[in-house]
């Protein structure tokens, strides 16, 4: 029966090659065209035979050129728009991958595709095992990237929640059988050679010992061979990059033990340490499933908030209910939520009444009242009430998603401390293999028949498996621990910073105080009503990016403005019937002020006329106090856009001696500058949205709120809850972070150095080393996950 080729169209004569995909039998034409659709699979695009709009050329076989020919559809929009996020920064895009086993891996792939023309970023997060890539598309393609990633030895595939734990969960299955393998064979070689050694079957003639060697070496092999493949496949794509990682020494002690052996039953000499192997290759992998299983805790904390990321959704259409699928919503479209159900995508309410549980994004459980035209987001939970919401944007854009993007992008920036033991791991690799060389030939003088040993001991006592888990794993437990917080960072070396902070600068509107202004009193200058006077100024202040003018937003019959223009923390400048009208602080009027009426708010003048005067109200946050507090013995300074009056009367309620009213965006960024110029390090704590410029500025800074633009938010540190309280929270874990890191450094360095003479001196044996080489990365993790428990 004649068919088409799935993969390209072509006539398909006999059906002879075949490949299952999206679930169905397909038939292909020839194994170049199947070899392509099995690759597609395998990278988990199976997507884009639901979404082509033309068929593919029919594929030619040359070696890889079938893997290669599933790379490039990676560059078609239509595919990578699902994962890749594009901004005026370029392409960024995080990626799976699979076969990180320690800090050298990570290092090796930033360092190997940092040198591709085009790659701005690369971070490697080695305890959730991905890696985020920010790139000029203009200069490299995605395709090309993966392709870097694969030729190094890795496999890379665009990060998805349940994809992702599909990996890890294999990953988990191998390493379980090659334990297990290694168990079952270590207790079986230990209880053959035991008994010889102790002489538990009585005079053994040398034929019979020679055959328990041969029965040794036939199960060792498969742990040799088997169970420690994951270190020699980790050190050759090390050495094939022309560098050097924690397996490489590891890898040269197993093969030289095995080979030793080897040599020495088939020439009948020597001793054979087969037990010491399977011992050496069991306890290995022990160490290494316990550190994999504490760092995968770590990770998944971080990764909870996609993994409850909704599938489907029920979309309104002319009052009939239709499900879908949630990442195929478009702006516009209106979706129906139901009691318990997840809500499936970032919108407006814009019918009914909820109470969300938000605590995914906040990590507070109190319920939150939903009205119309209040914003919800994707993958909190309705609990109370049916409501309509309106689709804001796609899943992609979704607040989720742009959160898990600052998780990840927190990995590009490492912290000094972080820079400094990778390099310190790298050159302590080679010189543990200069060590062992120098170890074997003085020994070989000394004492020949323990050169090989005591070489070996050297090889895996001193290996900086810790050194390199030391500030990573660290790391990732308290991003991990404030992510649950609802506490966010852009950039993981802030925790660093928060250390030698000295002096804060506070902003005041919507920081200090709650943003939520209300109307005291209007003084009504002109011979306008009240009410025209309202008009105006909510005509105006729609054009206004300030909280202020959420005051004015109940009058609806506005008023039409031309040339409206915004002057930041000044007021609005616009055109109503041809005359220009300014309304905003006293330093944007060019009238005079009476005296009466100086220290407002907010003036609304018309041409040359003063016609009224807001006197508001905005109450100070209840946290604000105990904020303040929690800087001592930090200078702080109040920097404020507002009034020099309103200003102060805050400064004295908060005992602020150093403050600062009517300043613009260019005088708060001079008092930063100032500041960083006399040796401060210096943190800023503002709403994001005037502050901008000082925030950017600042060495660390800080944004409060779910702002819908989040991800472009010049703050390093963003709080999701609306709340001050987790400021002192964060200065806590941020000291806590810096104790465990200089505590697992020193114990890796002490260890190291405790260790290598013994190993060099002889009194260590191998299997001694291999235990306390594993006990001492296991130590670190475990002292680093206090982290995830740590509460301030």
């Amino acid at each position: 029966m004649q068919t088409a080729c799935y993969h390209c169209g072509t006539a398909n004569l006999n059906n002879q090659f075949s490949a299952v995909v999206l679930g169905e039998l397909r038939h292909f034409c020839c194994p170049g065209c199947q070899g392509v659709a099995q690759a597609i699979v395998h990278n988990g695009l199976e997507n884009y035979y639901s979404f082509r709009s033309e068929l593919a050329p029919k594929a030619v076989i040359e070696g890889d050129l079938d893997i290669l020919q599933a790379l490039r559809l990676f560059d078609e929009k239509s595919v990578s728009d699902e994962f890749v996020h594009q901004d005026q920064k370029g392409c960024e895009i995080q990626l799976s991958i699979a076969g990180i086993n320690c800090a050298a891996c990570g290092w090796l792939i930033e360092k190997q595709l940092s040198q591709l023309n085009g790659v701005k970023k690369v971070g490697a997060n080695v305890v959730a095992k991905r890696l985020v890539v920010v790139w000029d598309e203009q200069q490299l393609k995605l395709s090309q990237i993966l392709q870097k990633i694969q030729q190094i030895g890795y496999d890379a595939k665009p990060f998805a929640p349940e994809q992702h734990e599909a990996l890890q969960q294999h990953e988990n299955k191998i390493l379980l059988k090659r334990l297990g393998l290694a168990g079952l064979m270590t207790m079986q070689v230990m209880m053959l050679n035991l008994g010889v050694f102790f002489d538990w079957f009585g005079h053994i003639d040398s034929e019979t010992l020679q055959y328990f060697s041969w029965v040794s070496l036939i199960l060792s092999t498969p742990v040799a061979l088997y169970s420690a493949m994951g270190f020699y496949q980790s050190a050759w794509k090390a050495l094939k990059a022309g560098a050097v990682n924690m397996d490489v020494p590891i890898s040269f002690a197993l093969l030289s033990i095995y080979i030793s052996g080897c040599y020495a039953t088939l020439t009948h000499s020597g001793q054979s340490y087969f037990e010491s192997l399977c011992m050496f290759v069991f306890l290995l992998l022990i160490s290494r499933f316990l550190e994999q299983n504490a760092r995968y805790k770590a990770a998944q904390i971080s990764a909870n908030l996609l993994n409850h990321m909704p599938t489907m959704a029920t979309l309104l259409i002319k009052g009939e209910h239709q499900l879908v699928l949630a990442k195929t919503l478009v702006a516009g479209q209106q979706v129906v939520v139901k009691v318990g159900q997840i809500i499936p995508i970032d919108g407006k309410v814009i019918q009914g009444v909820a109470q969300v549980n938000e605590s995914m994004l906040t990590g507070e459980f109190e319920l939150v009242t939903k009205h119309p035209q209040d914003s919800v987001y994707a993958g909190t939970i309705n609990q109370v009430g049916t409501i309509v919401v309106e689709v804001s944007h796609a899943l992609k854009l979704s607040l989720a998603n742009q959160i898990n993007q600052l998780q990840q992008a927190a990995m590009l920036a490492k912290p000094k401390i972080a820079l400094l033991a990778d390099r310190m791991a790298q050159y302590f690799v080679i010189f543990v293999l200069f060590a062992a060389v120098a170890s074997f030939t003085t020994w070989h003088f000394i004492e020949s028949d323990r050169a090989f040993w005591v070489a070996i001991s050297v090889l895996i006592a001193t290996c900086p498996c810790a050194l390199g888990l030391a500030t990573p794993v660290s790391l990732s437990c308290a991003i991990a621990n404030l992510n649950k917080q609802g506490v966010l960072l852009k950039r993981a070396d802030v925790l660093e910073q928060l250390n030698n902070i000295d002096w804060v600068g506070l902003d005041k509107t919507g920081t200090l105080t709650e943003g939520k202004f209300v109307l005291q009193t209007l003084h009504n200058l002109s011979e306008l009503s009240d009410q025209q006077i309202l008009t105006l100024a909510a005509s105006l202040e729609q054009f206004s990016s300030h909280p202020i003018a959420s005051v004015f937003k109940h009058h609806f019959d506005l008023l039409e403005v031309n040339n409206a223009k915004e002057l930041i923390a000044q007021g609005i400048i616009g055109h109503i019937a041809g005359k220009e009208y300014r309304i905003g602080s006293n330093t944007l009027m060019d009238v005079v002020i009476p005296l009466h009426l100086q220290g407002l708010s907010v003036y609304l003048a018309c041409e040359n006329q003063l016609l009224a005067a807001f006197k508001l109200n905005d109450n100070l946050r209840q946290d604000s106090h105990a904020l303040l507090d929690s800087f001592k013995p930090r200078h702080v300074e109040l920097l404020s856009g507002d009034n020099l009056h309103v200003v102060q009367q805050l400064a004295q309620t908060l005992k602020i001696s150093d403050w600062h009213g009517q300043l613009n965006p260019q005088q708060k960024l001079a008092l930063i500058k100032q500041a960083q110029h006399s040796g401060h390090r210096v943190l800023m704590v503002g709403d994001g949205i005037n502050d901008a410029p000082v925030l950017a500025q600042a060495d660390v800074s800080i944004t409060l709120g779910m702002s819908t633009d989040i991800a472009k938010s010049s703050a390093d540190i963003i709080l999701l809850e609306n709340s001050l309280q987790k400021i002192p929270v964060l200065f806590k874990i941020a000291a806590k972070t810096q104790a465990i890191i200089q505590q697992n450094m020193l114990w890796a360095l002490a260890y190291n150095i405790l260790i290598l003479p013994l190993a060099v001196l002889g009194i260590l044996s191998p299997l001694a080393a291999v235990i306390g080489m594993s006990l001492s990365s296991l130590l670190v993790v475990l002292n680093a996950s206090r982290l995830l428990r740590y509460r301030a």
